[in-house]
């Protein structure tokens, strides 16, 4: 379907599609697979989610060849009575390592969205439990070798178990 505005021609392209919500109460990650070719955006949703240790949460964009853990540019960053930030190489950052305790719990939204070429740039905020309630800011970037198909949110360290919460992604 085409709009015209001004003369400019907007495209309304897709439909916000939601994959099955998962419990986050196991296992060192959580994957959503499948996503369609010719995706354009995948937000990730999380609600009450925590973990066993204090590594820091990372969401990682991957293809068929498997999930991709190296070349990422960007942060996170909190303020509470001092800011801090994490840089991450390995992933998009969703909090950072003076915020993570074992019993911190994480809400909110992270937007990945397609720039071009495979290059997806993500940015959002989460909510922490931590300290009374501390708010993360994110932002990064990744090229990937091919067309995203799947996501996964881990841990950095890779071996902290998931043992509360929800994760889901919407896809368009």
């Amino acid at each position: 379907m085409s709009i015209t505005l001004d003369g400019s021609n907007l495209t309304t392209v897709g439909v916000i599609n939601s994959a099955t919500a998962q419990n986050s109460t196991s296992g060192t990650s959580i994957d959503f697979t499948s996503i369609p070719s010719g995706t354009k955006r995948v937000t990730v949703l999380l609600s009450g989610v925590s973990t066993s240790g204090t590594s820091p949460l990372t969401l990682r964009l991957g293809t068929s060849s498997g999930v991709t853990a190296t070349g990422y540019t960007g942060s996170a960053f909190y303020t509470s009575s001092v800011g801090n930030f994490s840089l991450d190489t390995t992933g998009f950052p969703l909090t950072t390592t003076a915020l993570t305790a074992a019993a911190s719990t994480y809400r909110g939204s992270i937007i990945v969205s397609l720039l071009g070429s495979n290059i997806w740039v993500a940015q959002g905020t989460l909510y922490c439990s931590t300290s009374g309630g501390t708010s993360v800011w994110v932002s990064s970037e990744i090229t990937l070798a091919s067309t995203l198909d799947r996501v996964r949110i881990t841990t950095l360290n890779g071996t902290d178990t998931f043992d509360a919460g929800t994760i889901n992604i919407l896809y368009e």
